[in-house]
Parts: structure tokens; C-alpha cells; sequence
């Protein structure tokens, strides 16, 4: 069953109630890690300074009507809050209205629904954006993306930001799990940096999609970890 998260842990008191998916790695995963690896997680520790948390398209479009997503906020902005402390960075990506393939995505999806993926990231500043109660901060930085991952090369000024600013790891998080943020990890492991995937910070359509995705992650592309033990991490 899925686990509930209290309505007052969300600004906007409209909508589904807030949920957390009930998210799972089998054991038979955990066993395969650790016999090929002698340990359960590939990154055991991290260093703050050089960490990011990235979060994915929590913008209206997205959480105003999905109750996994209003219920990963507050494990969003734990998040951030623990990697600013810690002097870490935060950054936000929104969808991009800039669509470098409009034909084959008119193709794809129809006109009508292509129009509505081209929009969905809104209009103006990034942090206005955001979906509401976020808190994003001013020394935070912020991206638009035109591509479902945020690592892609050209989709966004993201990985060159990072590693101006010293960045090796990046916390993933935001929607959807097996969509945008599941691509943004994959081409943010190949792009040379260390992905840990909150399992508890991001939020599909159903526990199935949810945890297909980390089942992908773990497998070959990074760590998952809950929003606790990766708060631990930064002070470890």
C-alpha cells in the first residue's frame, strides 16, 4: 500500500492528498551489488562542497494534480536545506519551451499534446516557476532543459555549472522517476559524475513505474537511497 504523507506538509491545501510511493530494491538486487562490489551502495560517502542536489520539473504542470509528487516536497526541501547548510548546491530545472525537434515531436505525440509538453514549464524567472513552498534561495542556481534529461549534451548548462562550481555528485530528484529523472541520471553517470537517486524524492505515476526505475538506477547507473540516509550522508 502507499504511504501517506499529512496535507499540511503542502502550501496549497487543494488537490490529491500527498503520498509516497511505496518504493522497493529486491534484496535479490542488494545480494548481486554485493558480491560484485563487497558493499550494498557505491558511494559510501560524499563530500558536501562538492554535492548537488537537482531537482526535475516540480513546476504546476506536473505536482498540481499528482499526489506523489506534492508528497516527495517536503523530502525536497529537507534535501536542500541539509546540502546548503552543509555548503552544498541546489538546482532547479524546468521544462524549456525551446523543443529542437518540434517536428518529430508533433509526430510523435500530436499537435495538440506537443503544445502542451511546450508549455508545460510556464513562463518567466525559473524560481517563480517552481511549484509553491519549494523555497528555492538566491545562491541557488536554476536551468531550463529542452530534452527529458537534464544531462543530455545541449539540453541545458547544467553539467558545465556543476563542474565549474567543483561538483562530482548529484542527488537526483523531482518528476517523473522513470521519465525526465531516470534519463537525467542515466546521462549524468555518463557524463563522468557519481548519481545517487532519492527513491523517496521523486515521484512517478504508480509504484510500478516508480520502482522499474530504480530497479535501473541501482542496477547500472547509481545509488538509491531515502531522503534520511542521504542527509546522513552529508554529514558522515
Amino acid at each position: 500500500m502507499d504511504s501517506d504523507q499529512g496535507s499540511a506538509t503542502v502550501t496549497n491545501a487543494t488537490g490529491p492528498h500527498p503520498k509516497l510511493h511505496n518504493w522497493l530494491i529486491e534484496q535479490r538486487e542488494y545480494d548481486r551489488q554485493e558480491q560484485r562490489r563487497g558493499r550494498r551502495h557505491a558511494y559510501e560517502s560524499v563530500d558536501p562542497r562538492r554535492t548537488a542536489l537537482v531537482v526535475i520539473d516540480m513546476v504546476p504542470f506536473f505536482v498540481e494534480e499528482s499526489g506523489y509528487c506534492r508528497g516527495i516536497q517536503p523530502n525536497i526541501i529537507r534535501l536542500a536545506d541539509a546540502l546548503r547548510t552543509a555548503g552544498g548546491t541546489v538546482a532547479w530545472v524546468v521544462p524549456g519551451s525551446d523543443q529542437p525537434h518540434a517536428d518529430l515531436t508533433r509526430e510523435f505525440f500530436g499537435e495538440e499534446v506537443a503544445e502542451v509538453f511546450r508549455t508545460s514549464g510556464g513562463a518567466g524567472p525559473i524560481s517563480e516557476r517552481l511549484w509553491a513552498g519549494l523555497s528555492p534561495q538566491a545562491e541557488d542556481l536554476y536551468f531550463e532543459k529542452s530534452s527529458y534529461s537534464a544531462f543530455f549534451p545541449g539540453s541545458s548548462d547544467l553539467p558545465e555549472a556543476l563542474r565549474a562550481h567543483g561538483i562530482d555528485t548529484v542527488f537526483i530528484t523531482g518528476t517523473v522517476t522513470n521519465i525526465c529523472c531516470e534519463s537525467s541520471a542515466r546521462d549524468a553517470y555518463a557524463s563522468g559524475f557519481r548519481v545517487i537517486f532519492i527513491a523517496d524524492g521523486t515521484a512517478a505515476r504508480r509504484d510500478q513505474d516508480h520502482n522499474a526505475a530504480l530497479h535501473n538506477i541501482y542496477r547500472s547507473f547509481g545509488d538509491v537511497r531515502p531522503t534520511d540516509e542521504s542527509i546522513a550522508l552529508l554529514s558522515a
